[in-house]
């Protein structure tokens, strides 16, 4: 992949996973005020029509894990998920798709979606169990959505779990084999998953903005 492909890659996969929330409607405010009309002349600056992995690392936060272990609930990979020794959990990039626009032309100024089909999280504990599985990034709103079931039974097929802060963004690396490395935003469990959880579990430990750990992205750029 060339330079400018490279650094395309870099700005588009940074704010999918570091922005926050840029808003969905037809016009967006700059920060001194001014007002921007979508147009149908808007070109965005970059675009990745088709992402092609490799994966999202979350190393899972000590506190997290106590309080799993607090209420006596067991963390566990699904499908093609991971969680090693060493308390990350992996999940493989399946697909997606990436568009950013220059900020002030364009509202959302980052646009699609990184898809993690087929794998995810499981929560069991007092005769329950809750998977979160199917990770839908949205660059947009920096939020990471996904399917629950609990217990065998759809609780919902596309819920909002996880707020991506991305204050805490490392900048851009570049790994081995055309890869590039984004590492450092913190994970934070959104309130709809927080209810839920917590009515499943019966009990009301787990809070909007809890954090879950620290993601490490890898993409391809060949």
């Amino acid at each position: 992949m060339h330079m400018k492909s490279l650094t395309a890659l870099a700005a588009t996969a940074a704010l999918a996973l570091g922005a926050t929330a840029c808003g969905g409607s037809d016009t967006s405010t700059t920060s001194t005020g001014t007002t921007t009309t979508k147009t149908d002349a808007v070109k965005p600056v970059a675009e990745i029509p088709a992402l092609s992995g490799k994966d999202t690392a979350v190393t899972l936060d000590a506190g997290f894990v106590k309080a799993l272990g607090s209420l006596k609930l067991t963390p566990a990979p699904v499908g093609t998920a991971q969680i090693s020794k060493a308390g990350v959990a992996s999940f493989p990039i399946t697909g997606g798709n990436v568009t950013y626009y220059k900020p002030g032309t364009e509202s959302p100024f980052v646009q699609g979606m990184i898809d993690h089909d087929g794998s995810g999280l499981s929560l069991t504990g007092g005769g329950k169990k809750v998977e979160l599985t199917n990770f839908e990034v949205d660059p947009g709103k920096s939020v990471l959505t996904g399917k629950v079931t609990v217990d065998g039974k759809i609780a919902a097929e596309s819920a909002p779990l996880f707020f991506l802060d991305g204050r805490t963004l490392k900048p851009l690396e570049t790994g081995a084999d055309n890869t590039a490395i984004l590492e450092g935003t913190t994970v934070k469990l959104k309130q709809e998953a927080a209810d839920l959880l917590n009515q499943t579990f019966s009990t009301d430990a787990l809070k909007a903005g809890f954090v879950i750990g620290v993601a490490k992205i890898t993409v391809n750029t060949a």
